[in-house]
């Protein structure tokens, strides 16, 4: 079953799956011939330690939302060749960026990876960076306007609490239901295109897929920001676990009686 975000909603069902896909989770209760309850998002609590000082004030050298944000989590490794193009692609949007990202496979170093003459032409807007970063506190930061995401569940449900735009470049296995989900039945951001045959993407393909989500003149990204702030004000209603939790167990109940 799905991992879409990382809190359970019922039978094997996460949340937001079936708020977005409600007549999928009816079809599923026949076939099943189980009930699929809501148990509730639950909502992390905001950060309460501090941005590491390097960070916020180089975060802090930049107008707000103009930052890109790329992180793919701790077991995302790429090939040297995506790596690359993924960089190239952040240099072609113009914007400055900040890339968390594991050394490419085979190879020993972040440096050793970079595409030749790329550290020299985004000097000043550009950070590469192989080790641990706070990341909720970065997508918070009020310079971060994009987050480049694999599309993990703890990264989407961090982001989806921030006013960061999201662009999505899934690697496997549930991170591409996730993303099919989030750009397709949620529409709160967008996918990087990749080849039909090979499945790889392109410098350009990272670019297009930036700008659509952070030109304020894209139709795809003013959709994209409707919706995501749509879901942002959701999360962020006063007692909104315990109202679901308080209909989950009203739903337990019944279903005892029936039994």
């Amino acid at each position: 079953m799905f991992h879409f975000i990382n809190h359970d909603s019922g039978s094997g069902m996460t949340f937001l799956e079936r708020m977005s896909t409600g007549s999928f989770c009816d079809y599923l209760e026949t076939q099943m011939r189980k009930p699929i309850i809501l148990s509730g998002p639950v909502v992390s609590d905001p950060p309460s330690s501090q941005l590491e000082e390097k960070w916020e004030k180089w975060l802090g050298g930049f107008e707000p939302r103009t930052v890109i944000f790329c992180a793919f989590g701790s077991e995302c490794v790429m090939k040297e060749d995506q790596f690359q193009e993924l960089l190239i692609g952040f240099e072609l949007t113009g914007l400055p960026f900040f890339a968390a990202l594991k050394p490419p496979i085979g190879v020993e170093s972040i440096e050793s990876a970079l595409p030749e003459g790329f550290e020299e032409r985004v000097k000043g807007r550009g950070v590469v960076y192989g080790g641990w970063v706070q990341q909720p506190l970065i997508l918070k930061h009020p310079s971060v306007g994009c987050f480049v995401t694999h599309c993990g569940s703890g990264s989407l449900s961090e982001a989806l609490v921030n006013e960061c735009q999201l662009v999505l470049l899934p690697n496997v296995g549930d991170q591409i239901i996730n993303a099919r989900m989030m750009s397709g039945d949620l529409k709160v951001g967008v996918e990087v295109e990749k080849g039909d045959e090979d499945g790889l993407f392109s410098k350009e393909g990272v670019c297009k897929a930036v700008k659509a989500v952070t030109d304020e003149d894209s139709e795809i990204g003013k959709e994209v920001r409707t919706n995501h702030a749509k879901w942002r004000e959701f999360f962020s209603r006063k007692g909104l676990e315990n109202s679901y939790i308080d209909g989950f167990v009203h739903k337990l109940h019944e279903l005892l009686m029936l039994g």
